[in-house]
Parts: C-alpha cells; structure tokens; sequence
C-alpha cells in the first residue's frame, strides 16, 4: 500500500485529488487550516472508499510550526501502518486580487508564505519522511504563463514555485524522487470566493478563450493529480504539466 500527504485536502482540489487517489488504493493523510469538520467529512468519505485515512491541523503560512507537524506527521503515518510517505502534494493555499498598482506589502508577503515559502520549507522539512522513489507535486497556475490583470503577486508566487520545482527535481533525483509542477487553469470551486463558478460572465468569458470550450471542473484537475502521483512515470521530472482544457492557448 501507498500513502499520500495532501496539504490543504480538506475542500476544492485537495478533497477531489484525495477522492481519486483512494479509488487508485491510496491511503491518505490530509492537512486542513481551520475547518476541521469539513476536514473530517472528507476523511469519512475516504474511509468509505475502504482506504486509511487522517486530517490533521496545518496552516502553511507558518513555517515556524513545520517542525512539530513532521513529528506529529511520522506518529500518524506509523498508526496507518506506514514508515514513510510515498507521495506528497503542495496544494494548500489562497488567492489573492488587486492591481499591481494597489497590491499592499502584507498581501504579497502573504503569497510568498501561503504558496513559495510553504512549497520550499514544508517539502524541505519533510524529506526524512518521504520515501526514496516518491513523488512529489507542486500546485501553480496557468497565471504563471498569461497575465490577467489583478493576480500579478500570486502569478509570480506560482512562477517562483515552478522554478522551485526543477531545483527540486535536480537536487532530489539522486534518491530517484521526481518532482514535478502541475497548473491548472480556471476551475469551478470555491476558490477566489467561487467566482468562476458563481458568476456567468466570468464562466462564460473564461469558456470562450479556451480551447475545449468550458471551464475547468474540479475533477479534470483531482484526475490528472492522481495519475500523474500513480502512473508509471518515475522517469518523468523536473516538468510542468498544465490542465487547463488549452485556456489562452
């Protein structure tokens, strides 16, 4: 048996990349913020699957508390009769909108927490854990290659991690652990206060510059996560992977 570490799986992408992994047999250990019963629901859905499953408390802006969840992270993995952790996936975090012009110091410090900081210290911290020959998946965007207006602290973030990620898988592939960056397009969930998926003009203009002529569902992007962690791929690294049905292609 395989087992998954998902930051930030307790809503959106995070519960559905949970969901599909389980289907694959994968046990799963997700980390949530503040909403331990949401937490918990998906963990209870997971268990239904017929996997083991636990949610743990993690908020990722903090990477002064890294330390202490790797240590609670290695007890709970024993207790799922685990010694390491196969596959790990950075997905946790939030986004943030203003114009270049009015983004303040404290939003873009806190894009560089949420979403570099985390990817690089958590991961970093965490590699006595991972078992040599994991996987490991970084989350950007398809904001790292176009531009809208609005998201310029949170495209760089995502433009730092893929960067982050070729460094990763250079410096991880001797332990033949790949290390690979996945980048979804506009998806229907409740990220950004579900604007994509709440307001029609915005779904129907994210629908009429992509290519397969929809937008995204949370689905097409937890699919692609699970199998990119479980195909046979391990000679894949260091590589970008977008998922956004071919948005501004």
């Amino acid at each position: 048996m395989t087992i998954a570490l998902i930051t930030g799986g307790s809503r959106g992408l995070g519960r559905n990349t949970a969901l599909h992994l389980a289907r694959k047999g994968v046990d799963i250990v997700l980390t949530y913020n503040n909403n331990r019963a949401a937490a918990d629901d998906v963990v209870a859905d997971l268990r239904a699957i017929g996997i083991k499953a636990a949610a743990l408390p993690l908020d990722v802006s903090k990477a002064a508390t890294f330390a202490a969840f790797a240590e609670v992270l290695a007890e709970t993995l024993k207790t799922l009769g685990h010694d390491a952790l196969d596959f790990l996936l950075n997905n946790a975090g939030t986004g943030t909108h203003a114009s270049f012009a009015e983004t303040t110091e404290e939003q873009f410090d806190q894009m560089v927490d949420i979403h570099l900081k985390s990817t690089f210290f958590l991961t970093q911290r965490l590699l006595p854990l991972l078992r040599d020959g994991g996987r490991v998946v970084n989350t950007s965007s398809g904001l790292a290659r176009f531009s809208l207006p609005g998201y310029a602290a949170y495209g760089a973030m995502k433009g730092g991690i893929e960067t982050l990620t070729r460094y990763m898988a250079r410096e991880l592939g001797p332990r033949g652990i790949s290390v690979n960056v996945i980048a979804p397009g506009a998806i229907e969930t409740d990220f950004g206060g579900g604007a994509v998926r709440d307001n029609a003009q915005l779904n129907s203009f994210v629908a009429s510059v992509t290519a397969m002529g929809r937008v995204g569902q949370p689905d097409d992007i937890g699919a692609a996560v699970a199998s990119l962690l479980t195909a046979e791929a391990n000679w894949m690294t260091g590589q970008r992977l977008e998922v956004s049905g071919g948005m501004y292609l």
